[in-house]
């Protein structure tokens, strides 16, 4: 899941040309667990996976697996 997780936010956020910060800020997480999470430091947990999905309004499959 990492991998394609890592890559697959890394994108999203990229698409949208959105900072990192400025995401972190909306889903009320730190920058630095974005930073993670797109490095494949961290996986997220349920609450996180879920906030994400819903900002990129996409189902929670499409995040993980691409």
């Amino acid at each position: 899941m990492k991998n394609n997780f890592a890559k697959n936010l890394k994108e999203l956020r990229a698409v949208k040309a959105l900072p990192q910060s400025r995401m972190a800020k909306e889903l009320d997480i730190a920058q630095q667990k974005v930073s993670y999470l797109e490095n494949g430091k961290t996986e997220p947990d349920l609450d996180t996976l879920i906030a994400i999905a819903k900002y990129f309004a996409i189902p929670i499959d499409e995040l993980v697996t691409g």
